[in-house]
């Protein structure tokens, strides 16, 4: 099969999300110039850079009560800081929960019940359980090709590690079991891992 986008795929449900997978998921925290706290996930997520080190994260749809994309990106807009989380898998519900379409003065830690404590860097909100925390400082936000496309880059200024993930000194991804997207409503768990070498190794 092959199709070109912008004539349409034909199929019962978009096969895009399906193809870039399994996407790491950035469960976000942020807190408005108001106070009212907010908490979302992303799954067009990455790292960009080691040195500083550097993440992004693409928002692609808008609220009407928000001047730019959801409240996540205006309030990152507006006060410079978010912090992403890894999601666990004994997270998923409460992750799902925070999915939702919610007005701008619903606090969706507090919906889901969750603990928070206060980050160490930045004035924002953390989420304890979390595998592990990424405090981050806005770099900047671009405007991708079409109405609600832009992505979001930051630079982390503050990791938490969870104490029951490390072993001998390195992150263990297997303890951490975090949760992915993949495409349509699908997400799967990281369980096992493998090493390789490159050439010359």
């Amino acid at each position: 099969m092959f199709y070109e986008p912008k004539d349409g795929h034909g199929l019962p449900h978009n096969p895009f999300n399906a193809l870039i997978v399994p996407r790491p998921i950035a469960w976000i925290s942020t807190r408005g110039v108001d106070g009212v706290e907010n908490l979302a996930p992303y799954s067009f997520f990455n790292g960009v850079a080691y040195d500083p080190p550097q993440v992004m994260f693409a928002s692609t749809s808008g609220k009407g009560d928000r001047d730019l994309g959801k409240d996540t990106l205006d309030n990152i807009n507006t006060t410079g800081v978010f912090c992403i989380h890894m999601v666990g898998e004994d997270q998923t519900d409460a992750m799902n929960t925070t999915s939702g379409s919610y007005a701008r003065d619903v606090d969706e830690i507090a919906l889901a019940e969750l603990e928070r404590v206060e980050c160490t860097t930045i004035p924002a909100s953390r989420l304890p359980a979390a595998p592990a925390a990424l405090e981050c400082r806005l770099t900047q936000i671009t405007r991708l090709p079409g109405d609600e496309n832009l992505v979001c880059f930051g630079e982390v200024t503050g990791i938490h590690l969870r104490d029951d993930c490390m072993v001998d000194g390195m992150f263990d991804i297997t303890r951490a079991r975090p949760l992915a997207r993949l495409g349509y409503r699908d997400y799967t768990v990281v369980t096992d891992k493998f090493t390789l070498n490159r050439p010359g190794e």
